[in-house]
């Protein structure tokens, strides 16, 4: 009964238009001051407690490098060299622009700054050349979303903080099916280029793309810094990002030179409010997590659903609808902060790995990114592509079907996500 309370309250106060954090925060105020005897000076206690936590910290940091990477040009370098491997073949910029967005995605941690840095330098481009809008819009905005998947991830870094995982094993967990998306996503873009007979472009020679190689060297070069980095110990997972942020800023403004000192303040203050709106969020989250643990509302659907005898696999049917679902009306910090402490403890009872549903989750949020009414990815790249929300929608179906397919591999082969941290020594 109180579970039908919670959340209850919980989607009225959503309705209404109110912010998530702000709903998630009023469902346990009202809930604890009138059915329970909690007292709500617990509330404040657990507000600093709750996000205390050192992981968190990667989130800023992350944010702050992301922000500095769109700015600096290099998301410009590694279109440059993305094009320059893969442009001779059909639907090239196209292509080159999955190509750019894995590059960029692997050190930004961000979808919705992958979809920014390279679609608003390469959608021009790519109507320029001829190429259908609607092509070139989906190809932005579904690739975009490997800014979630492949390693280093804000969203990861959620996950594991909601469920007191491992941030390092998420992120190498995320490395091979990160990679597979990208190759299917762009078999798709390459055969919606030859049904529209899209133009390619010149093949690069040898020394031109030597020569784009070295010009993005110093952006690439973070992503050894990070993963290498965790990988041999150096550092944890937050260290990398605050070594990423340091690192982002030093190429952004003393190498590459495409951002000013005076442009760094802006940086700064863009990334702070970001990082403010994530953390309000995340502390609202760990308070309505609370209320749910106080009244077993976990434990008892976890026992609920071992009792209806559904197994692994029917769990996972149940538990990727429900976030398909969710994907449409909340943006993925607030998914996974929400429906991680309910779903994690089934999924732990019925024996499927933490790491490999910390893979399925985030592989869900990137679908949801570029589904309507509430796609990040579909607001960003409608504003770059100066297209409604209903036609980028139709757009990005082809890619879509593609990435449905890919949650139906990551979620029934839990190799796919498994197999490296477990080589690795990390599991």
């Amino acid at each position: 009964m109180s579970a039908l309370i919670i959340f209850a309250l919980l989607v009225t106060l959503m309705l209404t238009g109110m912010p998530i954090s702000i709903s998630l925060g009023l469902t346990v105020l009202a809930f604890l001051y009138t059915l329970t005897s909690v007292p709500i000076e617990s509330v404040a206690l657990k507000l600093f407690t709750g996000i205390e936590k050192f992981e968190i910290m990667a989130i800023p940091f992350f944010i702050l490098a992301g922000n500095f990477l769109t700015h600096g040009g290099v998301a410009r370098r590694m279109i440059n060299f993305a094009t320059a491997m893969v442009g001779h073949l059909r639907g090239g910029l196209a292509l080159g622009g999955v190509l750019a967005c894995a590059l960029f995605a692997a050190v930004s941690g961000s979808s919705p700054a992958t979809v920014v840095a390279i679609g608003s330098i390469l959608l021009p481009a790519m109507i320029k050349a001829g190429y259908p809008k609607r092509f070139g819009a989906g190809v932005i905005t579904t690739s975009g979303t490997l800014g979630i998947l492949i390693p280093p991830s804000i969203v990861m870094v959620m996950f594991a903080v909601s469920t007191n995982t491992s941030v390092g094993a998420l992120f190498m967990a995320g490395v091979i099916p990160g990679l597979v998306l990208a190759v299917m996503l762009g078999f798709a873009t390459w055969w919606r280029a030859r049904k529209l007979n899209c133009p390619r472009l010149p093949r690069a020679s040898l020394r031109e793309q030597f020569r784009a190689f070295r010009e993005s060297m110093w952006g690439l070069f973070l992503i050894i810094v990070v993963m290498g980095g965790i990988y041999t110990g150096i550092f944890t997972p937050t260290e990398a990002a605050a070594m990423s942020a340091v690192y982002a800023f030093i190429i952004a403004v003393f190498v590459y030179r495409d951002l000013s000192l005076k442009d760094v303040f802006k940086v700064l203050l863009n990334s702070a409010n970001m990082s403010a709106m994530l953390l309000y969020i995340i502390t609202n989250a760990v308070l309505f997590s609370f209320l749910l643990t106080h009244e077993n509302i976990p434990q008892n659907t976890a026992d609920w659903i071992i009792a209806q005898g559904l197994g692994v696999i029917g769990f996972l049917l149940i538990a990727n609808l429900l976030m398909l679902v969710a994907g449409n009306f909340m943006e993925p910090s607030s998914i996974v902060l929400i429906l991680a402490p309910i779903l994690f403890p089934i999924a732990m009872a019925l024996g499927i790995d933490p790491i490999h549903f910390g893979i399925i989750m985030v592989v869900n949020m990137e679908i949801g990114m570029c589904t309507p009414p509430v796609g990040l990815n579909l607001y960003v790249a409608s504003g770059i592509a100066k297209m409604g929300l209903t036609e980028l929608t139709i757009a990005v179906w082809p890619w879509l079907l593609t990435m449905l397919a890919f949650l139906v591999l990551v979620t029934y082969v839990p190799g796919l996500s498994l197999w490296l941290p477990r080589t690795m020594g990390m599991m």
